[in-house]
């Protein structure tokens, strides 16, 4: 039986066809969002920061002045991190952002981000559109938004199983 190697198998130097066309698509958006992620990796290591903790900066900056339970920041997280309160205090170290007791639940601490927190961020700004830019911009809207829709249907379907 012949059989046409596709691009993945390639890159991997797989010789033998996968399981499935689903197995296929999984493994290849795993290996996309390695292979983009670095970039984004490489900038934020520049200010000392991992993906997830730039993610909770980034929510904590659109939370704004009343800031967020932990709960909350983990539930927005764009991927899961089981050790929240460790990631907050090493972003408390560095004095990026602030957590204190609510005022009307004394069992929730709420965090906030600090001037320096929204200054890092402003300067990370620029880079990450940049960068995303780059990595995307060479599709067009049209198939940037089917890609996005596309994304969205496969999340979607997870939630049911």
């Amino acid at each position: 039986m012949f059989f046409v190697m596709s691009e993945l198998q390639k890159e991997i130097k797989q010789n033998k066809p996968f399981v499935s066309l689903e197995e296929e698509v999984y493994l290849n958006l795993q290996r996309t969002a390695y292979l983009l992620g670095i970039k984004t990796a490489e900038i934020l290591k520049k200010a000392n920061l991992t993906g997830t903790q730039y993610n909770v900066l980034r929510i904590l900056r659109g939370a704004g002045a009343e800031g967020l339970a932990c709960s909350e920041i983990s539930d927005r997280l764009v991927t899961r991190d089981s050790d929240i309160t460790r990631l907050l205090d090493r972003l408390n170290t560095r004095k990026l952002i602030e957590r204190a007791r609510n005022a009307t639940d004394r069992r929730a601490i709420i965090a906030k981000i600090t001037s320096k927190g929204l200054q890092l961020l402003n300067e990370l700004d620029e880079p990450v559109m940049k960068s995303n830019q780059t990595q995307f911009g060479h599709l067009g809207q049209n198939l940037l938004e089917q890609l996005n829709a596309l994304l969205v249907l496969a999340r979607n379907n997870t939630k049911n199983s």
